[in-house]
């Protein structure tokens, strides 16, 4: 397949890109950097400008690009958030629609940040919305893509969890504190955190490409996931280091602000009900094999 990539150069699409080209697939890198590479196509979602000629032939689209959530959300910065996701996916969808030919599917990215906070409660594609910032965020940039879907194109909602790779995300910023013996549990512990390694996420996104089965929201997490404290406990048994500097909820909060309780805080009991019935098999659904693999332990 000739694959277009935005956000190639992030934390997924730098692992999704070389698997997709060891595939044997053409990748296509849409990009505002000014690249002039043979395979980047340009665009500036804020301008609302984009490369259609670019565009054309396409068989399938990988939208993973958007603001970085980490960081205190000021009034600006949760402006980014929303905007970089909702205005670019609406772009984009547009701008695929109105192809002579559209590709066949379009794979725009989501986060299990749709459900909010929602305790012990076991969380399906189908289940209702939360009323945060980020479930709110979610909603929206879903609801962008609909004009592809309008067009026919088969558009699919990879819900990611807590994306683990050593080069960011969750595990990569906290890895040091971990590593020095000074990390431990979060809040009370008992939040869920619906956690999926980085290969996973690749191959998730392979397996949507090809199961046509496979439309709308998509949770993107493992199976049965664990509490804050379970994550924590084996992290710290996998690295050797003690865990007993728990970070206590109003801490969490001064330190992070909104943050704290939409990401931290926030409890998701997962459950991956469409990729596991679509036959996905997971590489690593176990957390200590996950981590172990991903840091080479």
């Amino acid at each position: 397949m000739d694959v277009l990539v935005s956000g190639a150069t992030g934390l997924i699409g730098s692992a999704l890109v070389p698997a997709l080209r060891d595939g044997g697939h053409q990748v296509r890198r849409l990009t505002r950097s000014g690249d002039s590479s043979e395979d980047a196509v340009g665009w500036d979602p804020s301008a609302g400008t984009i490369d259609v000629a670019g565009l054309e032939g396409v068989d399938a689209v990988v939208h993973l690009a958007g603001e970085n959530i980490v960081g205190r959300w000021t009034s600006a910065k949760k402006a980014r958030i929303r905007d970089s996701r909702v205005e670019g996916t609406g772009l984009l969808a547009e701008t695929i629609a109105e192809l002579s030919t559209p590709p066949g599917v379009m794979v725009s990215t989501s986060a299990t940040g749709y459900y909010g906070d929602r305790g012990n409660e076991l969380l399906r594609e189908d289940s209702a919305p939360g009323n945060n910032f980020l479930a709110g965020v979610c909603r929206e940039w879903e609801a962008a893509a609909t004009v592809a879907r309008e067009a026919g194109v088969r558009v699919v909602h990879p819900r990611f969890g807590i994306v683990l790779s050593p080069e960011g995300g969750a595990l990569g910023t906290t890895l040091p504190i971990f590593k020095l013996g000074g990390g431990g549990r979060i809040g009370s512990g008992r939040q869920y955190w619906p956690w999926v390694a980085i290969d996973d996420v690749v191959g998730a996104i392979l397996h949507v490409l090809d199961t046509e089965s496979l439309e709308g929201p998509v949770n993107v997490a493992v199976p049965d996931p664990p509490t804050n404290a379970e994550y924590t406990k084996t992290l710290g048994s996998v690295l050797g280091r003690p865990t007993v500097f728990p970070l206590p909820a109003p801490a969490a909060r001064i330190m992070l602000g909104q943050v704290a309780d939409e990401l931290l805080l926030a409890s998701q009991r997962v459950e991956p009900a469409k990729l596991r019935e679509s036959g996905y098999s997971y590489r690593y659904p176990e957390l200590e094999g996950a981590l172990r693999h991903l840091l080479g332990r």
